[in-house]
């Protein structure tokens, strides 16, 4: 290739992986929905983007690099000790019935579908048993199911992952050391462990470098992102020239540790990182799907619609019902988590590293492995994006339109102001730090959020589940203003928070930006003082008419979404709203 044609494909692999990356944000569908096709149409239209010709030969040690990087990102999100309750117990059952059964019926069933041998079919199959959080979030969010499903759900996408990524890598060694898969022979055996040690050893000395560069070093947050990148790809790289994809188990088990081991200083998964992920995972799809041919599509075209209609209409209802019986789930939760299992980023990813090496080695059958992965990832990723809202609708596993808001304040006026809320038909969640306030909270009948809720909350790398929009209005301007930052990435809404007074000399309050609620005339000494002289909160139809003297705090649209009166926003209320107003003197709210 010249050097314009070169320069040209760079150029338009990275529009594609970013402008289809953009487009299905925007359309609220997974990524991958459009990556593939973007990349299968360029491959087959142009020849720039080919990364054969692009890269060379060594494709495969980025894609294995690449890889390597998702998988630790992947093992950075499992802080197991999240993982609680009756929902492990879910999960756990998910996985192994998943994992076990997935593997058996495409091994079983894959020779006589694609004319492959058996070793070849297991490899297939243990590519197939991953889902992933990065194709199942964007469902989710979409379709909002229940919180109980949401959270199974998301767990178990996120778990297959490196459980996918550990089993991939130990039976491509089976393959590649033995024209046979005969786990039961002691030198079999002894290839697994061998390939787990060197994996696990690699895994270690990540987790060392990384505590001394994020731990002892303290670099901050920039230096120590670069540092776990370096220490990622330096450590895999490592464990791949002693033996081949063992470093995808380093990854894994790098990420693993440092996300759950205490004392570890570590700087989350910040935007620089989260973005190089995403960039990462655009191009690496986009080449890989471009490296797909129409002619190897076509022989295997109609097996695979088989396949599919095997694994989603037998092999995850069956493994679904099984693992969830006795529960407590209720029948639609179960039939939804049994209609959800979209295969995505580790299963392309996975499918391109091995099939290349086992293609290299000349195992016979491994070229079909790469096409039939990317038609199974297209096809169930489709249909549960087109199936999964109406399938949800119809078992009724929804959650209500609406939102639900946490109140964090434990003062008379805010307890006061979420029993209007709470009365204007917004679910209405409170936290507060002291004893009295909570109890407070209690006997106002709000209900009141765990105790470490807004730890969570604060973490970086955390999710707070199902609230989708946040009031911060404690008596600590610095607290509110603070919150106010760290908790955007941690919630799926808006964060709102109370003004500072105008004369504040507070560390922070006065100069964070933000939207502040209510406008700069009602901070929160003046609602504090106002309700002390006796104002109160009143809910009334938008349609009514409104008292002489009165503020508009809330507009409650009759699809019960609240939208605050803020410094930048000014709300009109329409036909079928409510409005929550503050009007002097004692009113009944």
């Amino acid at each position: 290739m010249t050097d314009d044609e070169i320069l040209l494909g760079i150029a338009l692999t990275l529009v594609l992986a970013t402008g289809s990356q953009i487009l299905a944000s925007k359309l609220r569908v997974p990524a991958l929905i459009l990556l593939l096709p973007a990349g299968f149409t360029a491959g087959a239209l142009t020849d720039v983007i080919h990364p054969d010709r692009l890269i060379g030969p060594e494709f495969s040690a980025l894609v294995s690099m690449s890889v390597a990087v998702i998988l630790y990102d992947a093992g950075l999100g499992l802080n197991l000790r999240k993982l609680t309750g009756h929902t492990r117990w879910i999960v756990v059952r998910l996985l192994l019935m998943g994992v076990v059964v997935t593997f058996l019926v495409v091994g079983a069933v894959s020779p006589a579908l694609f004319d492959m041998p058996l070793r070849v079919a297991c490899m297939l199959g243990v590519i197939l048993v991953v889902s992933g959080p990065t194709v199942v979030g964007p469902l989710l969010e979409y379709v909002r199911p229940s919180d109980k499903a949401r959270r199974i759900l998301i767990w178990e996408g996120t778990l297959t992952d490196p459980i996918g990524g550990i089993l991939g890598a130990l039976v491509f060694h089976a393959i590649a050391s033995s024209h046979q898969i005969d786990i039961g022979r002691g030198y079999q055996l002894g290839q697994f462990s061998l390939s787990l040690l060197v994996g696990l050893i690699g895994g270690a000395v990540g987790t060392a470098l990384l505590w001394l560069t994020l731990r002892t070093l303290r670099l901050g947050e920039t230096l120590g992102t670069l540092a776990q990148l370096a220490v990622v790809i330096a450590v895999s790289a490592g464990c791949d020239i002693v033996r081949d994809d063992t470093g995808l188990i380093a990854a894994i088990v790098t990420g693993l540790a440092v996300t759950n081991m205490r004392g570890f200083d570590m700087p989350a998964r910040r935007p620089f990182f989260e973005t190089l992920v995403q960039l990462i995972i655009g191009l690496l799809f986009v080449s890989i799907s471009s490296t797909v041919t129409p002619a190897s599509l076509v022989p295997v075209l109609l097996p695979s619609l088989i396949l599919i209609a095997i694994l989603v209409l037998v092999v995850r209802p069956l493994v679904a019902f099984a693992a969830t019986a006795g529960s407590g789930l209720s029948p639609g939760e179960r039939a939804f988590i049994g209609w959800m299992a979209p295969r995505g980023i580790v299963a392309a990813a996975t499918a391109s590293a091995f099939a290349a090496s086992l293609v290299d080695r000349g195992v016979g059958g491994a070229a079909r492995i790469l096409p039939v992965t990317f038609l199974v990832i297209v096809g169930t990723v489709v249909l549960y994006a087109l199936t999964a809202a109406p399938v949800a609708r119809r078992l009724g596993v929804v959650k209500p339109e609406g939102t639900r808001l946490l109140l964090v304040g434990g003062e008379p006026w805010v307890i006061d102001m979420g029993r209007a809320l709470r009365s204007a038909g917004v679910d209405v969640l409170m936290w507060a730090g002291h004893d009295e306030e909570r109890e407070r909270i209690r006997e106002a009948g709000v209900e009141l959020a765990s105790g470490d809720l807004l730890a969570i909350a604060t973490d970086p790398g955390a999710r707070l589940e199902g609230v989708s929009a946040v009031l911060l209005a404690t008596d600590d301007d610095d607290f509110n203003a603070l919150a106010s930052v760290v908790m955007q990435d941690s919630v799926e809404g808006p964060v709102y928070r109370v003004g500072p007074p105008h004369e504040s000399h507070g560390v922070i309050a006065p100069y964070t930006g933000g939207d502040i609620l209510f406008g700069s005339s009602l901070v929160r000494h003046v609602l504090a003082t106002r309700y002390e002289s006796g104002a109160r909160f009143m809910v009334q139809p938008a349609s009514s008419s409104l008292p002489p003297e009165h503020d508009r705090l809330f507009v409650v649209r009759a699809n019960r979404r609240l939208v605050p009166v803020t410094e930048k926003q000014q709300v009109t209320a329409e036909e079928g709203d409510s409005v929550v107003l503050l009007v002097p003197g004692p009113s009944a709210s």
